[in-house]
């Protein structure tokens, strides 16, 4: 500030009131003053800013699972390579953090709240029994869940999946396809979006009268993954064909059906929730659930971004996953000529 008043010629008091906007300037001196800024390369201060109360120009997102899980788990870095896009067209930035469970990413939240970190946050992973929201309400930190909650809050956007619909057309194809014993493997019990693809996978069952359907919850993790196949495929009844919620557990059922001296789609068929490259580089190529994960992330942040500009909180609906047939899935045994 001292640099730009003697460029300018002005008071330091001046420079912060033109490059804070504030009364107390005319506007020649202000023009003046920012020209000079420019010039010199000046950028504000968001400590300084965050002090003053005028916001830190930057939003927060805490992640709340183990860390080895989340490092494969490509859904999380393409949702904030669509996040990243956003903000930095708003010259905003993201402060990212790990944590074990909820109760410590709802510490997070309130230290983030008490120094000014964030203007705002971005939630992931809503929980059956979520208290984030209560506290953000009670913080009054804008927010964005990222999933969809069962109810609304004052201050959180949504975006919301279709994860009951997703999953009624999964099952709807593999039952056209003749399939009549299906196990769902799926991730975190916990999570609002694996209750509801549950939820899904039974009301489903139940309309067709399926009695050979259900669903084991697992970390999200390949070696987790491994094992509920493994279990399923040797117990009475098994499957002829398994769902997995990420591509990760789908490729390494795979791998399990292949040791076990099975063949994928003869024996046994498998679509993954999450479509990735990995989906294309395991063989048979897999049947998965596409979505724009990208898009997805870039929606959250524009309704971040609008929360923070004062707009009001809402909830908006992502297109329903289109599921892409490949070579993992076909007819079950018995039922082919």
């Amino acid at each position: 500030m001292k640099d730009i008043a003697q460029r300018a010629g002005v008071s330091e008091s001046a420079v912060s009131f033109a490059l804070n906007d504030r009364p107390g300037v005319s506007e020649v001196t202000r023009d003046r003053v920012r020209r000079v800024a420019e010039q010199l390369g000046w950028r504000p201060s968001t400590a300084a800013r965050a002090l003053s109360g005028e916001g830190a120009a930057t939003v927060g997102l805490v992640v709340a699972r183990p860390a080895a899980t989340l490092g494969v788990d490509s859904f999380f870095l393409q949702l904030i390579s669509g996040i990243q896009e956003v903000l930095a067209e708003r010259q905003l930035g993201l402060l990212f953090q790990v944590v074990e469970d909820v109760r410590a990413e709802c510490a997070v939240y309130r230290r983030w709240w008490a120094e000014h970190r964030v203007d705002g946050v971005l939630v992931v992973d809503p929980r059956t029994d979520d208290p984030r929201p209560e506290l953000l309400d009670e913080l009054g930190l804008p927010g964005v869940v990222i999933g969809g909650l069962p109810d609304t809050h004052p201050n959180l956007s949504q975006v919301r999946a279709d994860d009951a619909g997703a999953m009624a057309a999964v099952v709807g194809r593999l039952y056209e396809l003749g399939h009549r014993r299906v196990v769902h493997i799926a991730g975190l019990d916990s999570l609002a979006h694996t209750d509801r693809r549950i939820r899904s996978l039974r009301a489903e069952a139940d309309r067709r009268g399926l009695t050979g359907v259900r669903s084991v919850t697992t970390d999200y993790s390949d070696t987790e993954g491994a094992a509920v196949t493994r279990r399923v495929l040797a117990g009475a009844a098994a499957p002829t064909a398994l769902v997995y919620d990420n591509d990760v557990m789908a490729a390494a059922g795979a791998a399990v059906v292949a040791g076990l001296g099975l063949s994928v789609p003869g024996d046994v068929s498998i679509v993954s929730w999450e479509d990735s490259v990995l989906c294309r580089m395991v063989h048979p190529w897999l049947t998965a659930l596409s979505r724009d994960t990208i898009a997805f992330g870039r929606l959250a942040a524009r309704e971040l971004t609008a929360l923070l500009d004062g707009g009001a909180a809402r909830s908006v609906p992502m297109p329903l996953p289109r599921l892409i047939e490949r070579e993992s899935t076909a007819a079950p045994p018995l039922t082919r000529a």
